[in-house]
């Protein structure tokens, strides 16, 4: 765990959120590649994607990075969308 201000809110929250984040991407039917309850990396357009569920930071090569959960959904669906 970093060194957050609040660490009884992130051993509190960060597994919700793994969980919550790990059911949205399989609903998306995106490859997750790894998970280790702080970080998931998943398929996206080929290429490798790290969203980190706690903070919402979100970082690969076929996404904008950012942060925030509905930032990253955004991206993902807005391909689905177009197609």
């Amino acid at each position: 765990m970093s060194n957050r201000l609040d660490k009884e809110r992130q051993k509190d929250l960060e597994p919700k959120r793994v969980e919550f984040a790990l059911g949205e991407l399989r609903k998306l039917g995106l490859e997750i590649t790894y998970n280790d309850g702080t970080r998931i990396d998943f398929i996206f357009k080929e290429k490798k994607v790290q969203f980190y569920p706690y903070s919402g930071w979100h970082t690969g090569k076929t996404i904008k990075d950012g942060r925030g959960w509905q930032n990253l959904y955004n991206q993902l669906i807005a391909v689905e969308t177009k197609s």
